[in-house]
This record gives structure tokens, C-alpha cells and sequence, in this order.
């Protein structure tokens, strides 16, 4: 399914895309060296509550999870780079950690994530695959706008992440959003320009490049959850969810202050 929105549902777009940046923001702030994953997925649940919002995860169930998720807040650690199941474990000096977050309210959902390192030590290696993610993310968005096929956004992502480095795995990827979580179309990290669905203003895209830093394949934690590099090698994953409008593409999840 695709969802086109119409322009008098775009301000809750913007609204729940806000709230999402700002959960984020505020979790960043609060994740330091000893705090707890599970602190964490409260905090979230809290700000979500008093915000008259609901969560998309506490209740997903896919086929490739064994849900329901159960919990607010997808939290990866280190070798995790996708669906992290939050957990007893206190963050560690040195500790890469991701911050997935959808939310809906008002009937319209948004989908976030940033990639950042906990504490003082700030290995370069980590510093360097975070920042391939958001150039990528950055480029992507830039590809978008009324009139541009999804192979264009897959490709700017691709060409970035590539030129950096990194193997792409094309096993999860970006994907439309609107009234629910995960919608067509999805948005591989990779493609040819010129193919796929033409945009047009209203669709809500989630672009979220990923990357392993030796490796394109994932395994499965023993939780059922939480996606893993094969090496154990780090991670990184970037995401915003967009806009499409007449004049290009709108940034939705960006926080509401510094």
C-alpha cells in the first residue's frame, strides 16, 4: 500500500516527525557511560505518553521478529545495527550505540534513527562509518522530489556508502510511511537511477542507509530481534523520514530546538 497525504494532513506530519527528533534528542542526552537499555525504553515510553502519542513497536509482531517487539525504543549495540531489543546492559565507555524510534499520533506516523558513540572514547573508525551513514542519508534526500523514481534515491545512498568503503546488504531498507509504519515503497540502499515508483507530493519516504563495517551479512540474535553483524564487526544507521512536496523534499524528523 501507498499512501499519498493531503495538504491538510501534512502539519501532523510535521508534528509527529518533531516528536519523534525530539525523543531522540532527548535520549542522546541521556545516554551515558552506565545507563541502562531498559532506562532508556522508559524514558521513551514516558515522553510518548505525555505527548498523546502511541507507539509502533510494542505491539509489531512481523515475520522476521518473534514479537510482539514489546518494548518503545530499538536500542543496537555495537556489532547490532538493526531492531536491537532493549535490555539489562549499561552502556560502556566507548559503546556505539543506535536509536531507532517510530511513533504515530494523530494518525500519522514517523521513523527516525541516528547512530552516535557513548563516553570519552571515540574511536575514528566508528566516527567515519557514522558519517558515510548521514552523507548517504543526506544524499538521498537530496535525489528526492516531485518527479524522481525511487532507483534515484537508492542510488545517490548506494554511491555514497560505496565510495566509502562499505558492502550494502539489501536485506532491510527504507520504505513509505503514512497512517502506518512500514508501507510501499521500499527504498533499497542500492539501485539504478530511473527505476522504480515515480514520487509524488504528499508521499512520507523513511531513508535509512545502514551499514557493517567488514561485512554485508546479518545474523539473528538469540533474542529473535535484534539484527547483528556476522563479524562482530561495528555499525552505524541513519534516518529521517521525509516529505515529498511540490518544491523537492521537506526534512519531517528534526528536533524542535538545538
Amino acid at each position: 500500500m501507498i499512501e499519498i497525504l493531503s495538504p491538510t494532513q501534512l502539519p501532523r506530519a510535521r508534528a509527529v516527525g518533531a516528536l519523534v527528533a525530539d525523543i531522540l534528542r532527548s535520549m542522546k542526552s541521556r545516554s551515558a557511560v552506565g545507563t541502562n537499555l531498559l532506562d532508556i525504553d522508559a524514558w521513551t515510553h514516558k515522553m510518548i505518553t505525555d505527548a498523546g502519542a502511541e507507539s509502533c513497536y510494542v505491539d509489531y509482531a512481523p515475520s522476521f521478529g518473534r514479537g510482539p517487539f514489546g518494548h518503545f525504543i530499538c536500542t543496537s549495540v555495537n556489532d547490532a545495527v538493526l531492531h536491537g531489543l532493549p535490555h539489562d546492559y549499561a552502556l560502556a565507555d566507548g559503546d556505539l550505540l543506535t536509536l531507532d524510534l517510530a511513533v504515530s499520533l494523530d494518525g500519522v506516523v514517523a521513523d527516525s534513527a541516528i547512530s552516535f558513540i557513548v563516553g570519552a572514547k571515540q574511536d575514528p573508525a566508528d566516527l567515519a562509518m557514522i558519517d558515510a551513514t548521514e552523507r548517504a542519508l543526506a544524499a538521498g534526500i537530496a535525489a528526492a522530489g516531485p518527479g524522481a523514481r525511487i532507483g534515484d534515491l537508492s542510488h545517490a545512498i548506494g554511491t555514497v556508502l560505496s565510495a566509502a568503503g562499505y558492502s550494502i546488504s539489501t536485506q532491510f531498507g527504507g520504505h513509505g510511511v503514512g497512517s502506518t509504519m512500514h508501507q510501499d515503497p521500499h527504498i533499497s540502499n542500492t539501485g539504478r537511477p530511473g527505476r522504480g515508483y515515480t514520487l509524488r507530493p504528499g508521499l512520507l519516504l523513511a531513508l535509512e542507509p545502514w551499514i557493517m563495517a567488514d561485512t554485508d551479512e546479518l545474523i539473528t540474535d538469540e533474542d529473535g530481534w535484534t539484527l547483528r553483524s556476522a563479524t562482530g564487526s561495528r555499525t552505524a544507521h541513519s534516518e529521517h523520514t521525509i516529505a515529498i512536496t511540490e518544491d523537492g523534499a521537506e526534512i519531517l524528523t528534526l528536533p524542535t530546538r538545538p
